[in-house]
Protein backbone atom coordinates (compact mmCIF):
# COMPACT_ATOMS: atom_id res chain seq x y z
CA UNK A 1 0.00 0.00 0.00
CA UNK A 2 2.94 2.33 0.66
CA UNK A 3 3.80 2.16 -3.05
CA UNK A 4 0.37 3.41 -4.10
CA UNK A 5 -0.13 6.98 -5.22
CA UNK A 6 -2.79 8.56 -3.03
CA UNK A 7 -4.91 11.67 -3.34
CA UNK A 8 -7.35 13.56 -1.14
CA UNK A 9 -8.91 16.95 -0.53
CA UNK A 10 -6.72 18.75 2.03
CA UNK A 11 -9.00 21.71 2.67
CA UNK A 12 -12.34 21.67 4.47
CA UNK A 13 -15.46 20.53 2.66
CA UNK A 14 -17.73 23.27 1.41
CA UNK A 15 -17.54 26.35 -0.80
CA UNK A 16 -14.46 28.54 -0.46
CA UNK A 17 -12.21 30.84 -2.45
CA UNK A 18 -9.69 28.03 -2.96
CA UNK A 19 -9.42 24.31 -2.41
CA UNK A 20 -6.30 22.13 -2.30
CA UNK A 21 -5.93 18.49 -3.31
CA UNK A 22 -2.83 16.58 -2.25
CA UNK A 23 -1.23 13.80 -4.31
CA UNK A 24 1.65 11.69 -2.96
CA UNK A 25 3.51 8.59 -4.10
CA UNK A 26 6.16 7.33 -6.51
CA UNK A 27 3.89 8.05 -9.50
CA UNK A 28 2.45 11.37 -8.24
CA UNK A 29 4.01 13.35 -11.09
CA UNK A 30 2.97 10.96 -13.95
CA UNK A 31 -0.58 10.72 -12.51
CA UNK A 32 -1.00 14.51 -12.46
CA UNK A 33 0.85 14.90 -15.77
CA UNK A 34 -1.95 13.04 -17.59
CA UNK A 35 -4.27 15.93 -16.79
CA UNK A 36 -1.76 18.79 -17.04
CA UNK A 37 -0.55 19.06 -20.67
CA UNK A 38 1.90 21.62 -21.94
CA UNK A 39 4.61 21.21 -19.28
CA UNK A 40 6.75 18.19 -18.37
CA UNK A 41 6.33 18.02 -14.58
CA UNK A 42 9.07 15.41 -14.12
CA UNK A 43 11.66 17.90 -15.41
CA UNK A 44 10.63 20.66 -12.98
CA UNK A 45 12.55 21.56 -9.83
CA UNK A 46 11.25 20.82 -6.36
CA UNK A 47 9.28 23.51 -4.53
CA UNK A 48 8.11 25.21 -7.71
CA UNK A 49 4.61 26.35 -8.70
CA UNK A 50 3.09 25.93 -12.15
CA UNK A 51 0.02 27.48 -13.76
CA UNK A 52 -2.29 25.75 -16.22
CA UNK A 53 -5.57 23.93 -16.79
CA UNK A 54 -6.46 20.60 -15.20
CA UNK A 55 -7.93 18.43 -17.94
CA UNK A 56 -10.17 15.38 -18.11
CA UNK A 57 -9.35 14.23 -21.63
CA UNK A 58 -10.18 17.17 -23.88
CA UNK A 59 -12.30 18.95 -21.23
CA UNK A 60 -10.81 21.62 -18.99
CA UNK A 61 -12.09 21.10 -15.45
CA UNK A 62 -10.53 24.17 -13.88
CA UNK A 63 -7.71 26.71 -13.97
CA UNK A 64 -5.21 25.52 -11.33
CA UNK A 65 -1.83 26.07 -9.72
CA UNK A 66 0.38 23.02 -9.08
CA UNK A 67 3.00 22.97 -6.31
CA UNK A 68 5.67 20.30 -6.80
CA UNK A 69 7.65 18.72 -3.94
CA UNK A 70 10.23 16.13 -4.98
CA UNK A 71 11.36 13.29 -2.72
CA UNK A 72 12.70 13.38 -0.10
CA UNK A 73 11.92 17.07 0.46
CA UNK A 74 8.18 16.70 1.01
CA UNK A 75 5.89 16.06 3.98
CA UNK A 76 5.65 12.35 3.17
CA UNK A 77 9.26 12.21 1.81
CA UNK A 78 7.68 10.98 -1.44
CA UNK A 79 7.09 12.87 -4.70
CA UNK A 80 4.10 15.09 -3.97
CA UNK A 81 1.88 17.54 -5.82
CA UNK A 82 -0.61 19.98 -4.37
CA UNK A 83 -3.35 21.20 -6.71
CA UNK A 84 -4.92 24.57 -5.86
CA UNK A 85 -8.29 25.04 -7.57
CA UNK A 86 -11.30 27.35 -7.31
CA UNK A 87 -13.10 26.25 -4.15
CA UNK A 88 -16.16 24.57 -5.64
CA UNK A 89 -16.96 21.14 -4.08
CA UNK A 90 -18.03 19.97 -7.53
CA UNK A 91 -14.69 20.94 -9.09
CA UNK A 92 -12.81 19.21 -6.28
CA UNK A 93 -14.88 16.06 -6.84
CA UNK A 94 -14.17 16.12 -10.60
CA UNK A 95 -10.42 16.54 -10.06
CA UNK A 96 -10.32 13.63 -7.58
CA UNK A 97 -12.31 11.41 -9.96
CA UNK A 98 -9.87 12.21 -12.75
CA UNK A 99 -6.82 11.52 -10.57
CA UNK A 100 -8.26 8.12 -9.65
CA UNK A 101 -8.89 7.43 -13.33
CA UNK A 102 -5.24 8.39 -13.95
CA UNK A 103 -4.00 5.75 -11.50
CA UNK A 104 -4.21 7.21 -7.99
CA UNK A 105 -6.50 6.06 -5.20
CA UNK A 106 -8.26 7.94 -2.40
CA UNK A 107 -6.15 8.30 0.73
CA UNK A 108 -7.34 6.85 3.99
CA UNK A 109 -7.70 8.94 7.14
CA UNK A 110 -4.27 10.16 8.24
CA UNK A 111 -2.46 8.30 5.47
CA UNK A 112 -0.24 11.23 4.44
CA UNK A 113 0.96 11.63 8.05
CA UNK A 114 1.28 7.85 8.42
CA UNK A 115 3.61 7.80 5.42
CA UNK A 116 5.66 10.63 6.95
CA UNK A 117 6.01 8.46 10.09
CA UNK A 118 6.79 5.21 8.26
CA UNK A 119 9.35 6.98 6.07
CA UNK A 120 11.11 8.39 9.14
CA UNK A 121 10.36 12.06 8.68
CA UNK A 122 8.55 12.32 12.03
CA UNK A 123 8.14 10.05 15.04
CA UNK A 124 4.82 8.86 16.43
CA UNK A 125 4.49 11.55 19.11
CA UNK A 126 5.09 14.23 16.45
CA UNK A 127 2.42 12.62 14.24
CA UNK A 128 -0.04 12.85 17.13
CA UNK A 129 1.04 16.45 17.73
CA UNK A 130 -0.03 17.32 14.17
CA UNK A 131 -3.57 16.19 15.02
CA UNK A 132 -3.38 18.22 18.25
CA UNK A 133 -2.28 21.36 16.37
CA UNK A 134 -5.25 21.00 14.02
CA UNK A 135 -7.63 20.44 16.94
CA UNK A 136 -6.22 23.22 19.18
CA UNK A 137 -8.93 25.63 20.27
CA UNK A 138 -6.97 27.95 22.55
CA UNK A 139 -3.53 29.51 22.83
CA UNK A 140 -2.28 27.17 25.55
CA UNK A 141 -3.16 24.00 23.64
CA UNK A 142 -1.58 25.42 20.47
CA UNK A 143 1.71 26.14 22.26
CA UNK A 144 1.90 22.67 23.81
CA UNK A 145 1.06 20.97 20.50
CA UNK A 146 3.71 22.98 18.65
CA UNK A 147 6.32 22.05 21.27
CA UNK A 148 5.43 18.38 20.82
CA UNK A 149 5.58 18.77 17.04
CA UNK A 150 9.13 20.10 17.44
CA UNK A 151 10.00 16.87 19.25
CA UNK A 152 9.70 18.02 22.87
CA UNK A 153 8.49 14.71 24.30
CA UNK A 154 10.77 12.59 22.13
CA UNK A 155 13.84 14.57 23.16
CA UNK A 156 13.04 14.02 26.84
CA UNK A 157 12.36 10.31 26.42
CA UNK A 158 15.25 9.56 24.06
CA UNK A 159 17.81 10.84 26.58
CA UNK A 160 16.44 8.49 29.25
CA UNK A 161 16.16 5.63 26.80
CA UNK A 162 19.74 6.03 25.53
CA UNK A 163 21.18 5.90 29.05
CA UNK A 164 19.05 2.89 29.91
CA UNK A 165 19.98 1.16 26.66
CA UNK A 166 23.66 1.34 27.61
CA UNK A 167 22.95 -0.61 30.78
CA UNK A 168 20.78 -3.09 28.91
CA UNK A 169 23.73 -3.77 26.60
CA UNK A 170 25.99 -4.43 29.57
CA UNK A 171 23.43 -6.72 31.22
CA UNK A 172 23.04 -8.63 27.93
CA UNK A 173 26.82 -8.95 27.82
CA UNK A 174 26.75 -10.50 31.29
CA UNK A 175 24.35 -13.12 29.96
CA UNK A 176 26.91 -14.06 27.30
CA UNK A 177 29.48 -14.63 30.03
CA UNK A 178 27.10 -16.19 32.56
CA UNK A 179 29.35 -19.18 33.22
CA UNK A 180 32.26 -16.93 34.20
CA UNK A 181 30.17 -15.05 36.81
CA UNK A 182 31.34 -11.57 35.75
CA UNK A 183 29.51 -8.26 36.28
CA UNK A 184 29.85 -5.59 33.58
CA UNK A 185 27.00 -3.32 34.73
CA UNK A 186 27.68 -1.37 37.92
CA UNK A 187 24.52 -1.95 39.99
CA UNK A 188 24.96 1.19 42.07
CA UNK A 189 25.36 3.32 38.92
CA UNK A 190 22.28 1.64 37.46
CA UNK A 191 20.36 2.48 40.64
CA UNK A 192 21.42 6.11 40.29
CA UNK A 193 20.19 6.19 36.70
CA UNK A 194 16.89 4.59 37.71
CA UNK A 195 16.42 7.29 40.38
CA UNK A 196 16.96 9.93 37.70
CA UNK A 197 14.51 8.20 35.35
CA UNK A 198 11.89 7.92 38.09
CA UNK A 199 12.11 11.65 38.83
CA UNK A 200 11.68 12.52 35.16
CA UNK A 201 8.81 10.07 34.66
CA UNK A 202 7.05 11.35 37.80
CA UNK A 203 7.37 14.91 36.50
CA UNK A 204 5.99 14.02 33.06
CA UNK A 205 3.12 11.99 34.55
CA UNK A 206 2.26 14.84 36.91
CA UNK A 207 2.09 17.25 33.95
CA UNK A 208 -0.77 15.24 32.42
CA UNK A 209 -3.34 16.88 34.68
CA UNK A 210 -2.30 20.29 33.35
CA UNK A 211 -2.00 18.94 29.80
CA UNK A 212 -5.47 17.43 29.93
CA UNK A 213 -6.87 20.74 31.19
CA UNK A 214 -5.41 22.80 28.35
CA UNK A 215 -6.20 20.23 25.66
CA UNK A 216 -9.76 19.25 26.64
CA UNK A 217 -10.71 22.21 28.81
CA UNK A 218 -11.50 22.31 32.53
CA UNK A 219 -15.00 21.18 33.48
CA UNK A 220 -16.72 23.68 35.77
CA UNK A 221 -20.08 22.66 37.26
CA UNK A 222 -22.26 25.56 38.40
CA UNK A 223 -24.45 24.16 41.18
CA UNK A 224 -26.93 25.50 43.72
CA UNK A 225 -30.52 25.48 44.88
CA UNK A 226 -33.25 26.70 42.48
CA UNK A 227 -33.11 30.46 41.87
CA UNK A 228 -29.62 30.81 43.34
CA UNK A 229 -28.55 32.62 40.15
CA UNK A 230 -26.83 29.85 38.19
CA UNK A 231 -28.16 30.81 34.76
CA UNK A 232 -27.62 34.51 35.47
CA UNK A 233 -23.99 33.76 36.34
CA UNK A 234 -23.51 31.70 33.18
CA UNK A 235 -24.85 34.60 31.09
CA UNK A 236 -22.59 37.06 32.93
CA UNK A 237 -19.50 34.92 32.36
CA UNK A 238 -20.28 34.44 28.67
CA UNK A 239 -21.52 38.03 28.25
CA UNK A 240 -24.56 36.82 26.35
CA UNK A 241 -28.09 35.60 27.09
CA UNK A 242 -27.30 31.90 26.79
CA UNK A 243 -29.61 30.53 29.51
CA UNK A 244 -33.22 31.42 30.30
CA UNK A 245 -33.44 33.48 33.49
CA UNK A 246 -36.67 33.49 35.48
CA UNK A 247 -37.88 34.05 39.03
CA UNK A 248 -39.74 30.75 38.73
CA UNK A 249 -37.81 28.03 40.56
CA UNK A 250 -36.78 25.05 38.41
CA UNK A 251 -36.55 26.91 35.09
CA UNK A 252 -33.41 24.99 34.10
CA UNK A 253 -34.43 21.35 33.58
CA UNK A 254 -31.42 20.14 31.59
CA UNK A 255 -27.71 20.92 31.66
CA UNK A 256 -26.38 23.73 29.46
CA UNK A 257 -22.72 23.59 28.44
CA UNK A 258 -20.65 26.40 26.95
CA UNK A 259 -16.91 27.05 26.58
CA UNK A 260 -15.32 30.13 28.15
CA UNK A 261 -11.72 31.14 27.37
CA UNK A 262 -9.78 32.85 30.16
CA UNK A 263 -6.13 33.84 29.66
CA UNK A 264 -5.69 31.31 26.87
CA UNK A 265 -7.30 28.41 28.78
CA UNK A 266 -10.62 26.77 27.98
CA UNK A 267 -13.28 26.16 30.65
CA UNK A 268 -16.34 24.05 29.96
CA UNK A 269 -19.07 25.76 31.98
CA UNK A 270 -21.99 23.52 32.90
CA UNK A 271 -25.19 25.22 34.09
CA UNK A 272 -27.29 22.64 35.89
CA UNK A 273 -30.79 22.21 37.27
CA UNK A 274 -31.35 23.57 40.77
CA UNK A 275 -30.69 20.93 43.42
CA UNK A 276 -33.79 20.13 45.47
CA UNK A 277 -36.26 17.37 46.18
CA UNK A 278 -38.97 17.49 43.53
CA UNK A 279 -42.00 15.47 42.40
CA UNK A 280 -41.70 16.86 38.88
CA UNK A 281 -40.40 13.92 36.82
CA UNK A 282 -38.57 16.04 34.25
CA UNK A 283 -37.00 18.31 36.87
CA UNK A 284 -35.91 15.22 38.84
CA UNK A 285 -34.05 13.95 35.79
CA UNK A 286 -32.34 17.35 35.53
CA UNK A 287 -31.28 17.17 39.20
CA UNK A 288 -29.86 13.68 38.66
CA UNK A 289 -27.89 14.87 35.60
CA UNK A 290 -26.58 17.83 37.59
CA UNK A 291 -25.09 15.51 40.21
CA UNK A 292 -23.56 13.35 37.47
CA UNK A 293 -21.89 16.43 35.96
CA UNK A 294 -20.33 17.28 39.32
CA UNK A 295 -18.83 13.77 39.49
CA UNK A 296 -16.93 14.48 36.25
CA UNK A 297 -16.10 18.13 36.99
CA UNK A 298 -12.72 19.56 37.98
CA UNK A 299 -14.20 22.63 39.66
CA UNK A 300 -17.47 23.03 41.58
CA UNK A 301 -18.84 26.57 41.73
CA UNK A 302 -21.59 26.39 44.37
CA UNK A 303 -23.99 29.33 44.49
CA UNK A 304 -25.70 30.28 47.74
CA UNK A 305 -28.29 33.05 47.76
CA UNK A 306 -26.98 35.79 50.09
CA UNK A 307 -30.55 36.62 51.15
CA UNK A 308 -31.24 33.09 52.47
CA UNK A 309 -31.83 32.74 56.21
CA UNK A 310 -31.03 29.02 56.48
CA UNK A 311 -28.03 27.47 54.70
CA UNK A 312 -28.40 23.95 56.13
CA UNK A 313 -29.56 22.51 52.77
CA UNK A 314 -26.65 24.16 50.95
CA UNK A 315 -24.15 22.83 53.47
CA UNK A 316 -25.61 19.33 53.29
CA UNK A 317 -25.50 19.43 49.49
CA UNK A 318 -21.86 20.60 49.40
CA UNK A 319 -20.84 17.83 51.80
CA UNK A 320 -22.52 15.23 49.58
CA UNK A 321 -20.67 16.51 46.50
CA UNK A 322 -17.21 16.85 48.05
CA UNK A 323 -14.20 15.04 46.59
CA UNK A 324 -10.52 15.36 47.42
CA UNK A 325 -9.68 16.18 43.79
CA UNK A 326 -12.52 18.67 43.33
CA UNK A 327 -11.75 22.38 43.66
CA UNK A 328 -14.59 24.09 45.50
CA UNK A 329 -15.58 27.73 45.04
CA UNK A 330 -18.56 28.98 47.07
CA UNK A 331 -20.20 32.14 45.78
CA UNK A 332 -22.63 34.22 47.80
CA UNK A 333 -24.93 35.54 45.07
CA UNK A 334 -27.24 38.55 44.69
CA UNK A 335 -25.15 40.70 47.04
CA UNK A 336 -26.69 43.75 45.38
CA UNK A 337 -30.02 42.81 47.00
CA UNK A 338 -28.85 42.64 50.64
CA UNK A 339 -26.93 44.88 53.04
CA UNK A 340 -23.19 44.14 53.54
CA UNK A 341 -23.42 42.74 57.11
CA UNK A 342 -25.72 40.02 55.85
CA UNK A 343 -23.64 38.65 52.97
CA UNK A 344 -20.38 39.17 54.87
CA UNK A 345 -21.64 36.81 57.59
CA UNK A 346 -22.38 34.08 55.03
CA UNK A 347 -18.70 33.20 54.64
CA UNK A 348 -18.32 32.52 58.39
CA UNK A 349 -21.29 30.14 58.29
CA UNK A 350 -19.74 28.06 55.52
CA UNK A 351 -16.21 28.21 57.01
CA UNK A 352 -17.57 26.77 60.28
CA UNK A 353 -19.49 23.95 58.59
CA UNK A 354 -17.33 22.94 55.62
CA UNK A 355 -14.00 21.38 56.67
CA UNK A 356 -12.74 21.19 53.07
CA UNK A 357 -10.56 24.02 51.78
CA UNK A 358 -12.49 26.33 49.47
CA UNK A 359 -12.48 29.83 47.99
CA UNK A 360 -15.30 32.22 48.88
CA UNK A 361 -16.43 35.04 46.59
CA UNK A 362 -19.34 37.49 46.97
CA UNK A 363 -20.88 38.22 43.57
CA UNK A 364 -23.74 39.92 41.81
CA UNK A 365 -24.12 38.56 38.31
CA UNK A 366 -26.78 41.16 37.49
CA UNK A 367 -24.51 44.06 38.49
CA UNK A 368 -21.36 42.24 37.30
CA UNK A 369 -19.80 42.61 40.74
CA UNK A 370 -16.68 40.46 41.41
CA UNK A 371 -17.26 38.31 38.30
CA UNK A 372 -13.65 38.97 37.36
CA UNK A 373 -12.58 37.60 40.76
CA UNK A 374 -14.32 34.34 39.89
CA UNK A 375 -12.60 34.24 36.52
CA UNK A 376 -9.25 34.78 38.23
CA UNK A 377 -9.91 31.85 40.57
CA UNK A 378 -10.74 29.60 37.61
CA UNK A 379 -7.59 30.66 35.79
CA UNK A 380 -5.37 30.19 38.85
CA UNK A 381 -6.59 26.59 39.19
CA UNK A 382 -5.10 25.71 35.79
CA UNK A 383 -1.93 27.74 36.34
CA UNK A 384 -1.26 25.92 39.63
CA UNK A 385 -1.30 22.60 37.77
CA UNK A 386 1.61 23.72 35.62
CA UNK A 387 5.06 22.58 36.71
CA UNK A 388 7.67 25.33 36.60
CA UNK A 389 10.46 22.75 36.29
CA UNK A 390 9.19 20.88 33.23
CA UNK A 391 8.84 22.50 29.80
CA UNK A 392 7.28 19.34 28.32
CA UNK A 393 3.59 18.79 29.03
CA UNK A 394 1.86 15.45 28.45
CA UNK A 395 -1.54 15.91 26.80
CA UNK A 396 -1.99 12.50 25.19
CA UNK A 397 -3.70 9.63 27.04
CA UNK A 398 -1.55 7.05 25.22
CA UNK A 399 1.65 8.81 26.31
CA UNK A 400 0.35 9.02 29.89
CA UNK A 401 -0.36 5.29 30.03
CA UNK A 402 3.03 4.42 28.48
CA UNK A 403 4.79 6.63 31.05
CA UNK A 404 2.92 4.93 33.89
CA UNK A 405 3.93 1.50 32.55
CA UNK A 406 7.53 2.72 32.20
CA UNK A 407 7.53 3.95 35.81
CA UNK A 408 6.12 0.65 37.02
CA UNK A 409 8.76 -1.26 35.05
CA UNK A 410 11.47 1.00 36.51
CA UNK A 411 10.26 0.19 40.04
CA UNK A 412 10.51 -3.51 39.21
CA UNK A 413 14.08 -3.10 37.96
CA UNK A 414 15.04 -1.41 41.24
CA UNK A 415 13.39 -4.21 43.19
CA UNK A 416 15.26 -6.75 41.07
CA UNK A 417 18.57 -5.07 41.94
CA UNK A 418 17.79 -4.80 45.66
CA UNK A 419 16.79 -8.47 45.86
CA UNK A 420 19.80 -9.46 43.73
CA UNK A 421 17.69 -11.59 41.39
CA UNK A 422 19.18 -13.38 38.40
CA UNK A 423 20.67 -11.44 35.52
CA UNK A 424 18.11 -13.01 33.15
CA UNK A 425 15.17 -11.55 35.11
CA UNK A 426 16.92 -8.20 35.49
CA UNK A 427 17.48 -8.07 31.73
CA UNK A 428 13.78 -8.86 31.19
CA UNK A 429 12.63 -6.01 33.43
CA UNK A 430 15.06 -3.59 31.78
CA UNK A 431 13.80 -4.53 28.31
CA UNK A 432 10.26 -4.00 29.57
CA UNK A 433 11.08 -0.47 30.73
CA UNK A 434 12.79 0.28 27.39
CA UNK A 435 9.82 -1.02 25.43
CA UNK A 436 7.30 1.20 27.22
CA UNK A 437 9.50 4.26 26.72
CA UNK A 438 9.82 3.36 23.04
CA UNK A 439 6.04 3.20 22.65
CA UNK A 440 5.81 6.98 22.99
CA UNK A 441 8.02 7.84 20.01
CA UNK A 442 6.95 4.80 18.00
CA UNK A 443 10.28 2.99 18.18
CA UNK A 444 8.19 0.14 19.58
CA UNK A 445 4.68 -0.15 18.14
CA UNK A 446 2.23 -2.41 16.32
CA UNK A 447 -0.33 -2.14 13.54
CA UNK A 448 -3.26 -1.97 15.95
CA UNK A 449 -1.83 1.08 17.73
CA UNK A 450 -1.01 2.80 14.42
CA UNK A 451 -4.47 2.06 13.05
CA UNK A 452 -6.10 3.53 16.14
CA UNK A 453 -3.99 6.70 16.07
CA UNK A 454 -4.23 7.55 12.37
CA UNK A 455 -7.89 6.60 11.98
CA UNK A 456 -8.69 9.69 14.07
CA UNK A 457 -7.02 12.03 11.56
CA UNK A 458 -9.01 13.79 8.89
CA UNK A 459 -8.69 12.51 5.33
CA UNK A 460 -6.15 14.62 3.48
CA UNK A 461 -3.78 14.89 6.45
Amino acid sequence: MNNDTICALATANGVGALGIIRVSGNDALPVVQKSFPGKNLEKQKSHTIHYGYFMDGEEAIDEVMLSIFLAPKSFTTENSVEIAFHGSPHIGKRILETLIKNGARMAKAGEFTLRAFINGRIDLSQAEAIADVIASENEASRKVAINQLKGGITNEISLLRTDLLNFVSLIELELDFAEEDVEFADRSALNGLLDKIELKLDSLIESFQYGNAIKNGTAVAIIGKPNAGKSTLLNALLKEERAIVSNIAGTTRDTIEEVLHIKGHAFRLIDTAGLRETVDEIEAIGVKKAKEKVENANILVYLADAATEDYSEDIEMIRSLQRDDLKLIICATKIDEVLPPKHEAVEDIFRNEIPQEFDFIRISAVENQNIQDLKNELSSYVEQLKSQENNVVITNQRHFEALQKSLEATHKVKEAISFQISTELLAYELRNALEHLGEISGEVTNDEVLGNIFSKFCIGK
